[in-house]
């Protein structure tokens, strides 16, 4: 399943807008923000396909009996560029346990890649809800890597990709190699470089958080 959130009208449209625009890019602390809101919002909408189990809360006057997730969430995001992406989502699942992986493109002279991962932290992910957060999924080189380096810890009752902008390719690749998995994206874009930059995309989402690589 692909969900993509510019497919509705919604505040969401001007969030993502600004991660695009190279005028407001050049405020950092503006466009971790919107990575952010970004998170919050599709943790919203995830939040909606979970389990959950009635539970009685006790207010001033009474009782009320509220509805609330019963299901163990794991976040898992990419280190550098996921992690403005993933508070934004840890705000809203704030009791949910976190991964981070590190993960780095290496360059060959003929202009070919490959990821390569030098980290990952270890949580039990058997039975839980395992949502991977990502800014980019442009080939999905790097997701399927993450997500088969997670097999090792356990098997999710289900598996969410949250991801900002992605490309039509890298949403193919992904339900290849994961068709259980649930997509969320801010946009999805048709075209893909050679170099595998998303276009129109926004840019390097790690440097224009962060600063650039040296």
């Amino acid at each position: 399943m692909l969900f993509n959130l510019a497919k509705q009208d919604s505040i969401a449209n001007r969030f993502v807008a600004e991660l695009r625009n190279v005028e407001t890019q050049q405020d950092r602390f503006h466009f971790r923000r919107n990575l952010e809101r970004l998170g919050e919002v599709l943790a919203y909408e995830i939040s909606k396909t979970l389990v959950y189990e009635p539970v009685v809360v006790e207010t001033p006057l009474g009782a009320a009996t509220v509805m609330l997730p019963a299901q163990r969430i794991v976040l898992a995001t990419i280190l550098r560029a996921g992690l403005p992406f993933h508070q934004g989502m840890l705000n809203y699942f704030d009791t949910a346990d976190s991964v981070f992986i590190g993960a780095y493109r290496k360059h060959h002279k003929d202009g070919s890649f490959e990821i390569q991962l030098d980290y990952v932290s270890k949580v039990n992910l058997d039975g839980c809800v395992l949502i991977l957060a990502d800014p980019m999924l442009a080939t999905g080189a790097s997701l399927n890597l993450a997500l088969k380096e997670l097999e090792r810890f356990g098997n999710p009752a289900a598996i969410h990709i949250a991801v900002v902008v992605a490309s039509v390719a890298g949403v193919e690749a992904v339900r290849r190699r994961w068709p259980k998995a649930r997509i969320w994206a801010g946009a999805v874009d048709e075209e893909l470089t050679a170099k595998s930059y998303i276009v129109p995309g926004l840019g390097d989402a790690g440097d224009l958080a962060f600063g650039e690589k040296l």
